[in-house]
Order: C-alpha cells, then structure tokens, then sequence
C-alpha cells in the first residue's frame, strides 16, 4: 500500500498489463519456490521470476533488480529470462501489475465483507493499510512499496490505480472524514515504513480509531 497522496518531484499501489501471478502468491510469497518443472511449466518460471524481482527490489531497491540477479535468484538462464520478459522494465510492470492487482483484492474481499455502504472503500483502504504495518516484521511489502516510490512511472500508475478507485466510490467515500482517515492512514503506513514511529501510539488502536470515524457521518 502506497500512501495516497505519494508523488516524486515530477508526479505520484494504473496499469492491469496480463498477469499470471496472482495477488495472492505475491503477498504470500515474496520469495522464491523452486520445486517446479521449468521445461513443462512456463508459467510458473514467469511466476517465479516476478516473486524474486520483487524479492530483490524489496531488499535492495530497484537498482538490485538486474537480469543477471533475478536469473539466477528464480533458478533460470538468461534466455530463460528474456523468453518471458524482453527487458527489466517489462518485469517491473509485471511486478507493480501484481502489486495493484494484490491492493484490489484485498480491498475488494474486505469490502465485501462490509455492511455499510458510506464509507466502505476507506474502511477496506485503510484495513490494508494496517495489515502491511501489523506484519512489517513478516512482510516485504512495505520495503517493495518503499523502492517501489523511487520510480516517477510507477508511483504514477499507483496514482491512476488511486483516482479511479476514488471516482468509482465517490457517493460513498466522499465525505471529508473519509479523506482525512485515508490521509491519516497513509501517514501512519509512512512513518512505520520509514521506522519513524516515535510518539505514535499502539496501530491497532490508531486503526479502529480511523474506522470509527468513517462511521460518523457528520464528524467534521
């Protein structure tokens, strides 16, 4: 989860290229598995080969995520590599498309889960928020979101994913509590990123205070 309102110098976690890695392996794994059969399964190597980038750029940025690197993290020879990728922008796209693909259906699954229609985006935006923080610890994805900020492209596809999220829930997230409790999560989200934490209280407690706010309708 990108803050919301996250732009570089020039510009601002759309693009949906084809994926085949699905959102959850990508949350689940952010690793590489190597028990498969490349010859007999393509799509598992371009599977694999996106988790290890993504691996890679959560530890070392995307400065670490070379041909040669993600090659052989993912087991594979380089013309293994270029047979699913021609270049390692096209493997980034691929990762930031699974990342999107990964905030739409975790958002999406919490918000069906909701009852109440004002405020239902928020809520679901911000539970996924707090779900990066309260499994910093066990998770890439904060750091892969953190490298992630360093390219203008594709912080400005995160912004195009954001926009349309907003105006496709715009007669239930528009009240101005809700955008200060997204605002307010997007902070929160940043700080621990950055191990900023100082003064912030427990984020269990920050979270369902957020959520509560967005069930007061006249709150501000």
């Amino acid at each position: 989860m990108l803050p919301q309102t996250y732009r570089p110098v020039s510009l601002k976690r759309n693009i949906m290229t084809k994926q085949t890695t699905t959102a959850h392996s990508l949350r689940e794994a952010l690793c590489c598995e190597r028990g498969y059969k490349r010859k007999k399964q393509p799509e598992q190597v371009r599977a694999a080969l996106i988790r290890c980038a993504a691996e890679l750029a959560a530890r070392s940025g995307l400065t670490g995520v070379t041909v040669q690197a993600v090659s052989a993290a993912a087991g594979v020879t380089k013309g293994g590599f270029f047979h699913h990728f021609p270049h390692k922008q096209a493997l980034l796209d691929a990762v930031f498309a699974s990342f999107l693909a990964e905030n739409d259906q975790a958002i999406d699954r919490l918000m069906d889960a909701d009852d109440l229609p004002s405020g239902r985006f928020t809520r679901a935006y911000i539970g996924v928020a707090f779900d990066d923080i309260l499994q910093a610890d066990k998770s890439l994805l904060i750091p892969l979101s953190l490298s992630m900020m360093a390219s203008p492209e594709l912080c400005e596809r995160w912004a195009a994913w954001l926009a349309e999220r907003l105006q496709r829930h715009q007669e239930t997230d528009s009240l101005p509590q809700h955008e200060v409790a997204r605002l307010a999560a997007d902070g929160v989200w940043l700080a621990y990123s950055l191990g900023n934490t100082h003064g912030i209280r427990d984020p269990l407690s920050l979270k369902n205070h957020l959520l509560t706010l967005t069930r007061e309708r006249n709150s501000l």
